[in-house]
C-alpha cells in the first residue's frame, strides 16, 4: 500500500534533554508539505558535529528545542513530494543537504560563495518553511536538527535541500558526501582558491589564482574525518609536502595512506606546534588547515604559516569560544579564512562528488570504520569521543 500523504510511523534516536544518552522511539512522519520530499534514510554517518550540540557545553553555545532528532549527514530514497516539488520522484537516490541551494537567490547567483539563506533561520531552530517539524513522538512535535534529522527511517527536507544522485551509487558509503568529507576536501580544493586582480600592467595576467597548489605546503591539524578529507583534497591538489597533525598517532597511517608525507604529534614535542612546523619548514607552510574546531587549535595553525603568503582556513566547527589572532600575524601578509561544507554548492556538487567517487577519483571507504544499527547509535557517539572511529556508520 502507498505511503503518499500518510503519515509514516518509524523508528528514531530521539534527543529528550542536553547531554543525555539518545533513545530509540517509535516516531510519527508527516507528510510533505509544499516544496518539500519525505525520504527513507537508508544510511547516515556519525559526525562530531552531532557530538556538540548534544554534549557540548560553554558560554558561547546557542540554546537549541529539545527533544531533538540529531543526524544531518545521510544518503535515502524519496519516498513521496509535496505539491510544488518538480525536480524528484519517488524512488530517486538522493543526499540531504543541511546547507540549502535554492538557485535564485543573490548568493546562489554569486561564484564567491555557497551560503544560501533559504529557510536557513527556521532549519536551524529545527523546524521547516512554516515554523513547524513533521516529526512527533508521544503526542509532541520533535525538532529536526538542521532541517535534516537523519538519524531517523524517515525524514522531511524541503526540495532545496535535496541533491539528487545517479542510481547506482552506495547509499552506505556515499552518505558521508552529506557532511564530513565534502567539508575537508573542500577546504583544500574550493576554500583554498581566491582570485586576485594584479594592478600591475607588467603583470603577465590580469587575473592570478591562489589554492593549495602544486608543489605547496600544507599542513592539517587533525585527522578525524574532516582533517583526512583535507589531506586527500591537498594531495588532490598536488601539494608537495603534507604534514598531518595530531595528539592520537592511531590515526597516522590512515593519513599516510590518504596522501600525508609525514605526521607530526603535538605531544612530543616541548614546544609549541607551530614553532615545531615552521622549523621543519624553513619559516612555516603554504597552508594551513584547521579541523578540529579547536579555537586554540585554529591560533596555532595561523601561526604555523609563511608570513607574506601564508593561508589558514578554518574547517572545524565551534560556536563555543572566540579564536584569538594576534594583530601581527596579519599584517604580515597571511590570511585567515574559513569555509562551510568546503564552499561546495551543495545541490549543485554533492552529485558531481557522488561521480568523483564512482570514477575512483575520490575516496569514501577508508573513512569508514564502523557499521552500527540505528540501536546502538550511543555506541557510535561513544567511539567518536575515545577517538577509535573516523567515521561510523549507522544503517537505518
Amino acid at each position: 500500500m502507498s505511503t503518499t500523504g500518510q503519515v509514516i510511523k518509524c523508528r528514531a534516536a530521539v534527543a529528550w534533554e542536553h547531554g543525555q544518552p539518545l533513545v530509540i522511539e517509535d516516531v510519527e512522519v508527516a507528510p510533505p508539505k509544499a516544496h518539500e520530499v519525505r525520504i527513507r534514510n537508508v544510511a547516515t554517518g556519525v559526525c562530531h558535529t552531532d557530538w556538540e550540540y548534544m554534549y557540548g557545553t560553554g558560554e558561547g553555545m546557542k540554546p537549541r528545542p529539545f527533544p531533538l532528532v540529531l543526524g544531518h549527514e545521510a544518503a535515502g530514497v524519496v519516498e513521496s513530494v509535496g505539491p510544488g516539488v518538480t525536480i524528484f520522484s519517488p524512488g530517486d537516490q538522493v543526499i540531504p543537504l543541511f546547507l540549502p541551494q535554492c538557485g535564485e537567490c543573490e548568493r546562489c547567483l554569486s561564484p564567491k560563495t555557497n551560503q544560501c539563506r533559504k529557510n536557513w533561520a527556521n532549519t536551524q531552530m529545527g523546524v521547516l518553511a512554516d515554523g513547524t517539524s513533521r516529526i512527533s513522538c508521544r503526542g509532541q512535535q520533535v525538532y529536526q536538527f538542521l532541517g535534516v534529522s537523519s538519524f531517523s527511517q524517515y525524514t522531511v527536507v524541503p526540495d532545496t535541500s535535496l541533491a539528487k544522485i545517479r542510481s547506482d551509487a552506495p547509499l552506505d558509503k556515499v552518505c558521508l558526501l552529506g557532511c564530513g568529507v565534502s567539508t575537508g576536501y573542500g577546504a583544500a580544493l574550493k576554500t583554498g582558491k581566491r582570485v586576485h586582480r594584479c594592478g600591475f600592467h607588467s603583470c603577465d595576467s590580469h587575473t592570478v589564482r591562489l589554492q593549495v597548489e602544486k608543489d605547496a605546503s600544507c599542513a592539517v591539524f587533525g585527522l578525524g574525518c574532516v582533517g583526512l578529507a583535507a589531506v586527500m583534497g591537498c594531495r588532490a591538489a598536488g601539494a608537495r609536502r603534507i604534514i598531518g597533525v595530531d595528539v592520537n598517532p592511531d590515526k597516522f597511517a590512515k593519513a599516510a595512506a590518504l596522501g600525508a608525507t609525514e605526521c607530526v604529534n603535538p605531544a612530543d614535542h616541548g614546544k609549541p606546534i607551530q614553532e615545531v612546523l615552521a622549523e621543519m619548514t624553513d619559516g612555516g607552510v603554504d597552508y594551513a588547515l584547521e579541523c578540529v574546531g579547536s579555537p586554540a587549535v585554529m591560533s596555532a595553525a595561523l601561526e604555523s604559516t609563511v608570513d607574506a603568503w601564508g593561508t589558514c582556513v578554518i574547517a572545524g566547527w565551534t560556536e563555543r569560544e572566540a579564536m584569538k589572532v594576534k594583530v601581527e600575524q596579519i599584517l604580515l601578509g597571511r590570511t585567515l579564512k574559513g569555509t562551510y561544507f568546503g564552499g561546495w554548492k551543495s545541490v549543485q556538487d554533492v552529485p558531481r562528488l557522488v561521480d568523483d567517487y564512482m570514477n575512483h577519483k575520490l575516496k569514501l571507504d577508508e573513512f569508514i570504520t564502523h557499521n552500527l544499527p540505528l540501536d546502538q547509535i550511543n555506541v557510535a557517539f561513544d567511539l567518536l569521543n575515545s577517538g577509535k572511529s573516523i567515521r561510523t556508520v549507522i544503517t537505518l
